[in-house]
């Protein structure tokens, strides 16, 4: 039984207020957008069933530490309880989970490995009897040390956190601790260090960001009569869960069918699971629906972050500035479990040079186990971390040279055909040079903008905001650049494809197209996307987009910037075949009456079969009849490769993506309080398949990236311990925080994807945040080597 209101909290339907022109390149409606607005989507965490119970996790209060002893009588004995599970009561043999490696217990087994690690379940009749009873379960642990950094975590006597591991990562790691290493070495960094006029070094930190998404963890886990399972659930890769669900619950994955409910924003937080293999437990076990909402400070502890990041880098370069070699050293700590740490170490170690060319590089990344809180996915993925230091290097490199910074970076700027590190070319545009001449040459904002007509300053507009700490005293402007590159895609050898099921018929006497993928949408606005190109590739206007479930194949996860690539790839490619065969019936059937019929190049537009010089040759609906066409099938871009674990060398990425950033910002150098008035931004897109949504994602992307430079940061003590899981003590960025971000699109089409399109969401989240810092530096002169940056790092206290 579907939960009432539907399993969505989303309208199927995009025809309102679409009208004829809604293909590709256009800017049609959102059919959420008005409901989002308005208060009245609904959300995951809005579901209900009639006789639905609740379920509470129990979490621990030690980062490590030995279960010893586990009473659940008392919790079993209250009034409104129906289940109390362990892992003792797991009904199948496979009990651990993970996006790649299966290191992570569904509820903890002999010991506890980070702070909020799930120990136990309860399913009652009201959350709060289940919180209650929760508190009320009795676990007796023994604390055990903590490995906290690499220093801890590598030591000759460290703790093994995943003693005895035999994934395919462990064999060339120097350390059980370690989860991932990626070395890439090209040319002779050592020599060319040797030819450098001008040798920088610099050592980086980035804190961990949390993806702070809008709608907490939630789902709704229906038992089914067949012994299986329905969850509707929030996630970002329906299939990814359905993989790691089943064999937990002892079921074939045809038993556990799932529907994507209503997302509340994502950032790679989702990608793991959180609440998915608790929900159908509680069940299955009760044999009554159960749904699961984490509140805010729970959330913090269900889902991984971004990985917090130790970076040394060493640039060498001529008088005139030309990059002689680069060597670092990236140290990502990955928490308690692995999550995406292999592949984000990957992306820091492919990424870490920049979007510049050095033939001669030195480069070491690698992931650590410690018992701070997991870390996986988050936009960016890797990339983030990396361009923080490398872009602090080209302004300390050009502070050096005497160089303006913008010049030195296009000096050394990649173009097309340019080759990275791993040996591969970039294969399409790559306009890295003129992002950044763009973002220079763009006007600046008026100085003193907290000025009024009547003298008084207004303070909104000034460092503290409305805390009315400082009327203009001791602000000093600043103005700062960077620029990134990111991947596309997943990549180093995944099978990275998607499925779309495309069927066209007669509603109403009108051809209506219904589309039906697995994709996750989670803001991003995909389904839009999706009906823009069916439209398109159609020529109809009615577009019916089914909701996202695993009745279909796969349309892997909503990350890497890869959805509209992909998935949109998949449906452009399946409205192909459906195309084809349309144009076959027709001329089965209306064929003999004109030889136009039997041309090639035949179109379906406006809700008709024209010829390429718009001859009409017939009604679509004419065409069909009563018999709807439909086709399904997957669609996969050309293929990567692995790096080489030794060399790093390899056809990693599919694509890149390049975003330029130019900061203004004032800062109270006296209070150590930051305003960014500006962040302007240029971009390549390839193809701006909805350009109003394409400025939304990259604006969106600026502001993320903002939020680490001053403000993101979860607050982990020596302990492993998190000490702010809440946003009255984690901060991101308001309304009043957010600068004017005025953005340059460019559309240099990549040949090889889909409408020449690239991946938008993620490239802005890399510049933003070094530009803002070099902004920064240049205001008060102080080095800030470390995000984000706090008023104490800004003035001496």
């Amino acid at each position: 039984m579907a939960p009432a209101g539907g399993p969505t909290g989303a309208p199927s339907t995009l025809d309102q207020g679409v009208g004829t022109r809604a293909g590709v390149g256009d800017s049609p409606l959102r059919p959420d957008g008005t409901l989002k607005v308005t208060g009245e989507f609904a959300y995951s965490s809005d579901m209900w069933h009639e006789d639905m119970l609740w379920g509470c996790t129990l979490r621990s209060p030690h980062a490590h530490a030995e279960i010893v002893s586990l009473d659940v009588g008392e919790a079993l004995r209250q009034a409104g309880v129906h289940a109390v599970l362990t892992h003792d009561d797991l009904p199948a043999a496979v009990r651990n989970y993970g996006l790649e490696i299966p290191d992570t217990p569904v509820l903890a087994h002999g010991r506890v490995r980070h702070h909020g690690e799930p120990v136990a379940l309860v399913a009652a009749d009201h959350p709060e009897t289940a919180r209650r009873a929760a508190a009320k379960i009795r676990v007796e642990y023994r604390e055990l040390p903590v490995v906290h950094d690499e220093e801890s975590a590598t030591a000759p006597d460290a703790p093994l956190l995943h003693p005895g591991r035999d994934d395919h990562h462990a064999g060339h790691v120097p350390h059980p601790n370690i989860v991932h290493r990626q070395p890439i070495v090209r040319g002779d960094a050592a020599a060319a260090a040797g030819r450098a006029d001008v040798v920088v070094t610099g050592e980086y930190e980035v804190g961990m960001q949390d993806q702070a998404f809008l709608g907490p963890e939630s789902g709704l886990a229906v038992p089914a009569e067949d012994g299986g399972v329905d969850l509707y659930v929030a996630t970002q890769w329906l299939h990814s869960d359905l993989r790691q669900i089943a064999p937990v619950l002892g079921l074939p994955e045809e038993k556990v069918r799932m529907t994507l409910s209503g997302v509340g924003g994502a950032f790679g937080g989702r990608e793991d699971l959180s609440m998915q293999i608790h929900a159908c437990l509680l069940a299955l076990a009760t044999g009554r629906p159960v749904k699961i909402v984490y509140n805010r400070f729970e959330s913090f502890f269900g889902h991984v972050h971004r990985h917090p990041a130790r970076l040394r880098y060493e640039h060498g370069a001529t008088r005139d500035g030309k990059l002689t070699h680069m060597r670092c050293r990236i140290v990502l700590d990955g928490g308690a479990y692995a999550s995406a740490s292999p592949a984000v170490v990957g992306n820091a170690a492919s990424l870490s040079v920049g979007p510049y060319v050095v033939d001669d590089v030195e480069i070491e990344a690698l992931a650590l186990y410690t018992n701070n809180p997991p870390c996986g996915a988050m936009r960016g993925f890797g990339a983030v971390q990396a361009c923080f230091a490398y872009e602090a290097q080209m302004d300390k490199l050009a502070a050096e040279l005497g160089m303006d910074p913008v010049e030195l970076r296009q000096r050394n700027a990649m173009a097309q055909d340019a080759v990275l590190p791993t040996g591969q070319a970039v294969d399409s545009p790559a306009p890295v040079a003129e992002l950044l001449r763009r973002v220079k040459a763009r006007p600046m904002p008026p100085e003193a903008q907290w000025e009024t007509v009547g003298g008084a300053p207004d303070v909104r507009a000034l460092p503290g905001g409305l805390s009315n700490t400082t009327h203009g005293e001791g602000v000093v402007r600043g103005v700062g650049y960077a620029v990134g590159i990111k991947n596309v895609g997943f990549s180093e050898g995944f099978d990275d494809y998607s499925t779309a099921r495309v069927r066209l018929e007669v509603v109403g006497g009108e051809p209506v197209a219904l589309v039906h993928t697995a994709m996750a949408e989670v803001g991003q606005g995909g389904i839009t996307v999706h009906a823009q190109i069916a439209r398109t590739e159609l020529g109809v206007t009615q577009v019916t987009i089914q909701p996202a479930d695993t009745r279909v194949g796969s349309a892997g996860s909503t990350s890497a910037s890869r959805q509209t690539y992909v998935t949109g790839g998949a449906v452009r490619h399946v409205c192909a075949l459906v195309r084809e065969k349309v144009l076959e019936r027709g001329r089965e059937r209306l064929g003999t009456h004109h030889p136009a019929w039997a041309t090639a190049g035949l179109l379906l537009e406006g809700g008709k079969i024209v010829t390429e010089g718009g001859e009409v040759l017939a009604p679509l609906a004419d065409v069909l009849g009563d018999e709807p066409v439909e086709a399904e099938d997957e669609w996969r871009h050309r293929p990567t490769e692995a790096f080489d674990l030794r060399t790093g060398q390899g056809f990693g990425h599919v694509q890149y993506s390049f975003a330029a950033h130019r900061a203004v910002v004032e800062v109270d150098t006296e209070l150590g309080l930051v305003k960014v008035v500006e962040l302007a931004c240029a971009q390549d897109v390839g193809k701006a398949m909805n350009p109003q949504a394409v400025v939304g994602q990259i604006q969106g992307g600026t502001v993320q990236g903002l939020g680490l430079a001053l403000l993101e940061e979860i607050v982990v003590d020596p302990g492993a311990k998190v000490r702010n899981p809440s946003f009255t003590d984690y901060l991101i960025p308001t309304l009043l925080d957010t600068p004017t971000i005025p953005v340059d699109v460019l559309e240099l089409a990549d040949a090889h994807a889909p409408y020449g399109l690239r991946g938008a969401g993620e490239a802005p989240t890399l510049s933003s945040t070094p530009a803002v810092l070099a902004a920064v530096r240049a205001a008060t002169g102080r080095a800030l080597r470390r995000v984000p940056v706090r008023p104490e790092h800004i003035v001496d206290v």
